[in-house]
């Protein structure tokens, strides 16, 4: 049997995106402890912001009820991501959770463009205080497919009667089964999963590999004006590198990276002694 934990599940898509219930509801099944915490509306390319609404002084949470899921304590939160989990941290809803899930995005969240991203930034936020963390996406959309920003993710215009068919069962499924391996690892570890918009029995099986060195979708000026200027987004036209997180999907692999929050980079080797440094004259 395994060990229960609290589990913090949040995400960068909102309240009510269905990434987050399924994933949720799958936690729970396993016997997790789970609390929701997610944003009132859309915080992707978030990163890892500490933003917050308030009202009198007072950030504002309501308690929501989860399709599906009504025995999960929820709340939507006026704030990002990375502030929702500092607030965990902090037992706004209750225990401090032993791990985060993140998710589940709607688009991948690969490459280098990550670092953009809300969903990863939850994560990585609960990193700093030793918790392990797995953000979750879903590759529901192609790069020719985006007409927005990108946090990592492309974005178009949600059909939400298209929303509620696509195969959020398959990437909740395979992020629970990678929690026991991931609490294995080193504290502070966290877990980076893509996961194709397939059944299941259509995933040619889970690889791990490095992010790529860029994202699914570059932006590029489209008209620039005085005082103004208008972005585009197109899909990345590098090759694909292979072994790499980008490359696996392409071939319909789920794919997980491990990923570590910043930390010094201790082999840059340099000098300062000729670098002058005098107290202001008082």
């Amino acid at each position: 049997m395994t060990t229960s934990l609290r589990i913090l599940v949040t995400n960068d898509d909102g309240i009510d995106s269905p990434g987050l219930r399924w994933l949720a509801r799958a936690a729970a099944r396993e016997g997790h402890d789970v609390v929701v915490a997610a944003p009132v509306t859309e915080a992707s390319g978030s990163s890892a912001a500490m933003t917050a609404i308030e009202e009198h002084g007072k950030i504002i949470l309501h308690k929501r009820e989860l399709t599906g899921a009504k025995h999960i304590p929820a709340y939507a939160v006026a704030a990002s991501p990375a502030y929702i989990v500092l607030l965990a941290l902090r037992e706004a809803f209750g225990e401090v959770p032993d791990m985060v899930l993140s998710g589940i995005n709607r688009g991948a969240n690969a490459g280098s463009a990550v670092v953009h991203s809300g969903t990863v930034g939850a994560t990585l936020t609960g990193s700093y205080a030793g918790l392990h963390g797995l953000a979750v996406s879903l590759d529901v959309l192609t790069p020719r497919q985006s007409s927005a920003r990108s946090g990592g993710a492309a974005i178009i215009a949600i059909d939400h009667e298209l929303d509620e068919k696509r195969h959020w069962g398959s990437a909740a499924e395979l992020a629970v089964r990678l929690i026991p391996t991931l609490r294995h690892t080193a504290t502070g570890t966290v877990f980076n999963l893509n996961v194709p918009d397939l059944h299941l029995d259509g995933i040619r099986g889970l690889r791990r590999a490095a992010l790529a060195q860029f994202g699914q979708v570059q932006m590029s000026i489209a008209e620039a004006g005085e005082g103004f200027v208008r972005t585009a987004v197109q899909a990345a036209d590098e090759t694909l590198e292979p072994d790499t997180d980008l490359a696996a999907l392409a071939e319909h692999f789920a794919v997980v990276t491990p990923i570590r929050a910043p930390v010094e980079a201790a082999d840059v080797r340099f000098s300062l002694e000729t670098i002058k440094v005098q107290s202001p004259a008082i």
